[in-house]
């Protein structure tokens, strides 16, 4: 067994920069910015007087986090707003706590759904007490082909706590304004706002013109003259039941009244016509595509089709739809994904108010999956072809005959073998793949084990070529996912979790609730330093705070505090030490939680911060020692063992020059950053002795120079004798 001391991380920066992104912050009135819509949106929360920012990172607006951790001491902390990286999703809606009682604007941002649901909590209740200043939620919607994570919308969440959701169109200018306007549309109601970024909306780039940054009214700066109380703000009886009626009969109404007053949703195309579409703000640009490939609109957004684009889709206004509906034949309503709420209460509004207009929607378009261009083209080619006047319908019918008949020449063109699928995988060097490999030949030893897996960087390892991880239930929840299935199995409960795991719902949820229970439990932490699979963020345990101030609270003393003794720290690149803890973690049996934390700092971190180091010192003239791995094609085998045991990117394959061996051998490419789990995975696992290590020095010593000469020398004899 070997135990590692723990390495001193604070201090220790990701190498990260964001200046330019905090540079566009500080834009003034009139200036133009341009850039990435999730900054442009940082920008209006400053224009917009916010007195207080938080949130947990995550994809696609991670960047808000880390833009204004950046600019904590340039900007956040002269105008006096309080800024927090928090502990988990909960913990940023519990933030606008702030808000129900005192006039601070207030936003906090994480990933939907997932960030969603576990917020849901604090957002229940945050609605139903209501706010007196603006509160805002930016929610990176991480829905369809590029999602990481399970296909479900953020909709259903705002209807449930009757929070107004804004999908704003593809524009910056508007998707700026609309996030200034959500805290007015938030005070006027009393509710906080919801708005959903979409990946394409948070990562497109686009220009706006600036007004200045706004104080908050009241911060550090300007406190609030006294702390107030108000038990009509209490989410208990008989308070509840006044506020759940406040909802319904003043707040959602009032909310109505500010989008129809103030025109956040948007009307293009002509004013009458038989035919119309409702759409969502966010599914705009795809709509004006289809219809302008269907030859229904022109290549500057001028549709020959009505269409009602609701930049805020809960709630919907009445009035509004039933005057868009007023004289048509069919409306078709574009709305991603399911259930189609849109669809179901336009639908109810037209039969309350007797509109004969027939509502198409899922019978043309996909219940589920995301709208892409091909997707959103035919479902509008369904509805023009039955729905529309000629010339429209046969301009339409002709124009999408063509390009179905361009796409399957295109197909028939390609008919090459398709290209080879390539899942995701760890990133040359990472730490925890070793731990994987380790978790490999343990199974290998004793069979199949039952391994809850949870989210992170870590969750790759149930694809090829580790397959471990049988179930993946949430955040921090893979130690209590495992419960009720170690005894049913015999075996101890293990679970993986990665060190934001931990802290985000680990903790609490399964090593407290493991060590309280009894439960013959295995937690393997991969402690790598930073919440990597978001960004690279900054956690409790990681030494300093995402703006710079030295803080850290240890994983190690946290499951001690509980009453956990079994504790082993390991250096996962040495595979052969890791295995022999994962053993005895396994063998010591008994209604106890043991710990078993990998220790080694995320690689694109070490890496990115160890190559400008070098760079600095290869450009004053120091030494810089450089290494990599390589494989004796002669002493390879062809057995690929290696392989199957590392998975790294920078170990393939090459064909062998050898006429005796009939398969390729390994090989490792330039990619190859010296981490030897290869070897190391070779040497643990027994196998064939193929791996060597290169090491080179650039700017070589006088001293280094003679030793190298002496060595070169020595080999050259040996070769003669």
């Amino acid at each position: 067994m070997v135990q590692v001391a723990k390495r001193d991380r604070a201090g220790s920066g990701t190498e990260r920069s964001f200046a330019d992104a905090v540079a566009k912050l500080e834009l003034g009135a009139g200036e133009t910015f341009h850039g990435e819509a999730i900054v442009a949106v940082t920008k209006a929360l400053l224009q917009a007087g916010v007195s207080y920012v938080g949130g947990y990172p995550g994809a696609p607006v991670s960047h808000l986090i880390d833009v204004m951790a950046e600019a904590y001491d340039r900007i956040l902390r002269p105008y006096g707003i309080h800024f927090e990286q928090s502990a988990s999703e909960a913990g940023a809606a519990a933030m606008l706590g702030a808000s129900i009682h005192y006039p601070l604007r207030g936003a906090v941002t994480w990933k939907s759904i997932v960030g969603t649901n576990v917020a849901s909590d604090a957002l229940s209740n945050l609605a139903s007490a209501g706010v007196v200043g603006g509160a805002l939620i930016v929610v990176g919607e991480d829905y369809g082909e590029g999602a990481s994570v399970i296909q479900e919308r953020t909709h259903a969440a705002a209807m449930k706590s009757s929070l107004p959701l804004i999908d704003p169109r593809y524009h910056m200018p508007l998707m700026v304004d609309l996030t200034e306007q959500a805290f007015d549309l938030s005070e006027a109601c009393h509710l906080p706002v919801m708005m959903s970024l979409r990946i394409r909306a948070a990562h497109m780039t686009g220009s706006f013109v600036c007004r200045d940054n706004r104080p908050p009214a009241f911060g550090a700066n300007n406190p609030v003259p006294r702390a107030r109380f108000d038990y009509a703000k209490m989410v208990l009886p008989p308070s509840t039941y006044i506020q759940e009626k406040a909802k319904l009969e003043k707040r959602l109404p009032a909310a109505q009244a500010y989008i129809l007053s103030h025109g956040l949703n948007e009307v293009f195309g002509p004013a009458d016509g038989r035919i119309g579409i409702i759409l969502q703000g966010g599914t705009y640009g795809v709509t004006l595509q289809a219809l302008a490939r269907l030859g229904a609109a022109d290549g500057l957004g001028n549709s020959e089709v009505p269409l009602l684009v609701l930049n805020v889709i809960h709630p919907l206004v009445p009035e509004q739809i039933l005057a868009f509906l007023d004289g048509k034949d069919q409306v078709l309503v574009i709305e991603e994904g399911n259930p189609a709420f849109i669809e179901t209460q336009v639908r109810a509004m037209a039969q309350e108010a007797g509109v004969t207009c027939r509502i198409r929607g899922k019978d043309l378009l996909p219940a589920a999956g995301e709208f892409i261009a091909p997707v959103v083209r035919a479902g509008v080619h369904g509805f023009l072809s039955d729905a529309a006047p000629d010339p429209l319908k046969t301009r339409a019918e002709g124009r999408n005959a063509a390009i179905e008949a361009a796409a399957e020449a295109g197909r028939t063109a390609a008919a090459t073998p398709p290209m080879p699928t390539r899942p995701p995988g760890f990133c040359v060097g990472c730490p925890e793949r070793p731990v994987f490999t380790a978790l490999k030949l343990l199974m290998r030893e004793r069979g199949p084990i039952h391994v809850s897996g949870d989210i992170g960087c870590h969750t790759f390892a149930t694809l090829p070529p580790f397959g471990i991880g049988n179930t993946v239930l949430g955040y921090g929840l893979g130690l209590a996912s495992g419960g009720a299935v170690g005894p049913a199995l015999d075996q101890p409960v293990v679970a993986v979790m990665g060190d934001g795991g931990f802290w985000h719902n680990g903790l609490a949820t399964g090593a407290v609730n493991a060590q309280w229970q009894g439960l013959d439990a295995v937690l393997i932490v991969l402690e790598n330093g930073y919440a990597s699979a978001t960004g690279q963020q900054h956690l409790p345990s990681s030494g300093t705070t995402p703006w710079g101030r030295r803080a850290e609270v240890s994983i190690e003393d946290a499951l001690r505090g509980i009453g956990v003794t079994w504790i082993r720290r390991v250096d996962p690149y040495s595979v052969g030490a890791t295995l022999d803890v994962l053993r005895q973690a396994m063998d010591a049996r008994g209604p106890h939680l043991r710990a078993v934390i990998s220790d080694a700092e995320c690689m694109l971190a070490k890496k990115r911060r160890g190559n400008r180091r070098k760079a600095r010192a290869e450009r004053a003239g120091r030494p810089v020692r450089r290494a990599r791995f390589g494989v004796d094609a002669e002493v390879c085998t062809g057995d690929h063992s290696c392989v199957r045991l590392s998975g790294c990117p920078s170990l393939t394959l090459r064909p062998s020059d050898d006429p005796l061996k009939d398969a390729p051998t390994a090989h490792v490419d330039t990619d190859c950053v010296a981490c030897a789990l290869c070897g190391e995975a070779a040497q643990a696992a027994r196998l064939c002795p193929s791996f060597y290590k290169a090491r080179g020095t650039v700017n070589a010593t006088a001293w280094q120079r003679a030793r190298a000469a002496l060595n070169r020398r020595a080999l050259d004899l040996l070769g003669a004798s």
